[in-house]
């Protein structure tokens, strides 16, 4: 795939910068209570070039600096220099022109989290086409709707069975043209196509590109509904990273001799993990790609990688917390383990406490207790995830103040965030040198966060997208009303401009009471707990509030194992008392989160899990609420029988 790199001269380079200060967000308050929070800019918005000029910029700027490493065989990683890079992005983007590929065509890529995405991803900019990302794990349905709905004109998959499951649809898709498989060698294969055209064919596309050029499509989960396709140009990726990159300046920009690393294994379908990928390249932080969430697989990824800094779902984190408490216990070590968690979670707040001028820090005992603590418990943790971990991006759902402020004080420190597909990924997050626990932090610079009068969180700034895809109205239709987007979600403002999600507008239940619920901060608890998997609360026009437990079957033979009990199936577990009584616990305990109304009156424990291949989970995690609902219409209605 090699080929010789052309002089080109930096368009849109990115220049390292001195990490910036605390800026205190600008507020406005109305009837008391702070309704829109704002931060400027910390970079200047881009006024020319795109995302396919990056590689090459990097090329010209730093062309043996490793900005990639490439999963091989048998563990290895490969390192990618800039200037290989930017080698192979042309050879792809020569090819793709070559078989025909027209500036704005739409070439959509279901795949993995692998080196091939990121490669087509700045391949198809620099050759003026539009990326369609399509999850691996999406139906046969959702494929075709995505790709009739965007128009694609040209499929990239990463197997042949994802390929040879969309051929009977074919025939729906009279755009497709072209079908290629990355496992057939077809991303090599089409890097050989473009041998015999001139690189300045590359060139000029590139030139036909700015800022408000389209860059993507990415569709929505579809958890209220039909996917729809968020159109995000070139200038919305420029606006988010180049702020997010200096405000995280932890992140991306080694402040040590020590080299700067994120390992990427969230889905690059979804717009965190691309807009990470994205940030990466702009920042030159070496970036790799891990495709198996399978535990054995990504803690070996983990273990050769050894990145500084990872992307997580709170899902993950709180997972990572049970599995080390679990073996910890197993070893006989669970006292000590609790010890040391109480322990970093004090930590963590007291570290919190100082930044906020509440408190002088960790006192001389804290500091050395956590000391004696750390070889035996944190920095196991720490090695688990490659050794070098200082960094975790996390979002998709709240954290919580507790597991955050035990990470920090185990030496991870998290930067939580919050923001939709909508916006380009994040639209506030944790400030590096004031974080909040258990808030999604501060507006990302140059976002203006407002609360509505019903509670209803609302988005304005350059991340936010230009519109929705429709191709009846004839392409992007507005999203944006009075240059705020409706984000669906409810939150509040502090009197320090920190955002917290309290919950969704239409998942809101109304008892039949008139009580108003949100189910979230509930669902959140209950999540978190060690025997449970997902939880879904109800109670929308019903007499009281009532929910569905799925179990942890881990955390549960586990459990069962540290009480000398036999592994039985899950449908058995149902009439276990013991077992139903520790449930009954939790859900009191999440009960004292909300008032009597709206607590957890009664709950039934399914046997089986909430799984994306049934449909009851989006790709990211997020509970499909109507699905669930139909599919478990007979235990919800005895909740409330008699």
């Amino acid at each position: 795939m090699s080929t010789s790199l052309p002089s080109f001269a930096a368009s849109a380079a990115f220049d390292d910068a001195p990490a910036p200060v605390l800026v205190q967000p600008e507020t406005r308050r109305l009837d008391g209570a702070v309704r829109e929070a704002f931060v400027p800019p910390f970079a200047p918005p881009v006024s020319h070039g795109s995302l396919g000029d990056l590689p090459f910029d990097n090329a010209v700027a730093v062309p043996d600096k490793v900005l990639l490493s490439r999963r091989a065989e048998q563990g290895r990683w490969t390192d990618v220099t800039a200037v290989r890079f930017a080698e192979e992005v042309l050879a792809v983007a020569k090819g793709l022109i070559a078989e025909g590929l027209m500036p704005g065509d739409r070439i959509a890529v279901m795949a993995r989290t692998t080196y091939e995405w990121t490669l087509l991803d700045f391949a198809a900019w620099a050759a003026g086409l539009v990326t369609v990302p399509v999850y691996p794990t999406s139906s046969v349905f959702q494929t075709r709707w995505i790709l009739q709905d965007s128009g694609a004109v040209a499929l990239v998959t990463e197997t042949v069975a994802q390929a040879a499951a969309l051929g009977p649809e074919r025939e729906r898709l009279p755009d497709l043209h072209h079908l290629w498989v990355m496992e057939k060698g077809h991303v090599e294969h089409l890097a050989e196509a473009g041998t015999q055209l001139p690189d300045q064919e590359v060139e000029i596309r590139r030139g036909m590109l700015g800022p408000d050029t389209l860059a993507t499509l990415i569709y929505t989960s579809g958890t209220t509904g039909r996917p729809k396709g968020c159109a995000l140009t070139h200038g919305n990726f420029f606006a988010e990273v180049d702020n997010a990159i200096e405000l995280l300046y932890p992140v991306f920009k080694s402040r040590t001799s020590e080299e700067v690393s994120v390992l990427l294994f969230l889905p690059m379908s979804h717009v965190f993990g691309r807009m990470v990928a994205v940030a990466c390249v702009r920042a030159r932080v070496r970036l790799g790609h891990a495709p198996s969430l399978q535990a054995e697989d990504l803690l070996s990824d983990l273990a050769a990688f050894r990145p500084t800094c990872l992307l997580a779902i709170p899902y993950m984190l709180e997972k990572v917390y049970n599995s080390a408490r679990a073996k910890a216990e197993e070893g006989g070590r669970l006292t000590m383990f609790d010890r040391a968690a109480a322990i970093a979670g004090r930590y963590g707040e007291a570290v919190e406490a100082k930044q906020h001028g509440t408190g002088s820090g960790p006192g001389r005992a804290l500091a050395m207790a956590r000391a004696f603590y750390d070889p035996l418990v944190y920095r196991r943790l720490r090695n688990a995830m490659g050794g070098r971990v200082r960094y975790i991006i996390c979002g998709g759902s709240p954290l919580g103040r507790r597991l955050a402020a035990f990470y920090a004080g185990a030496g991870i420190e998290v930067y939580e965030g919050y923001g939709l597909t909508e916006t380009t990924a994040a639209a506030t997050v944790t400030p590096p040198l004031k974080p909040r626990l258990g808030t999604v932090g501060w507006p990302l610079p140059g976002t203006r966060v407002r609360i509505a009068a019903d509670g209803e969180v609302l988005i304005s700034g350059e991340q936010v997208l230009r519109g929705y895809w429709d191709p009846a109205a004839g392409g992007v239709v507005p999203a944006a009303v009075d240059g705020w987007l409706h984000t669906g979600d409810i939150g509040e403002l502090d009197d320090e401009g920190y955002l917290s999600i309290t919950g969704r507008k239409k998942e809101l239940l109304i008892t039949a009471g008139g009580k108003s619920v949100a189910p979230a901060p509930m669902e959140n608890w209950l999540r978190s707990h060690p025997l449970i998997s997902q939880a879904l609360v109800l109670g929308d026009r019903r007499p009281y509030v009532s929910a569905l437990i799925t179990l942890d079957m881990e955390g549960v033979s586990h459990w069962r194992r540290m009480n000398g009990r036999h592994p039985v199936p899950a449908e058995l577990l149902l009439d276990d008392d013991d077992l139903m009584a520790i449930l009954q616990r939790a859900v009191d305990e999440a009960n004292k989160l909300v008032s009597r109304p709206e607590s957890i009156r009664r709950f039934a424990v399914l046997p089986v899990d909430f799984t994306e291949a049934d449909g009851h989970l989006t790709p990211s995690m997020k509970l499909r609420r109507e699905q669930i609902m139909t599919d478990f219409a007979e235990e919800i209605e005895a909740l409330y029988a008699g």
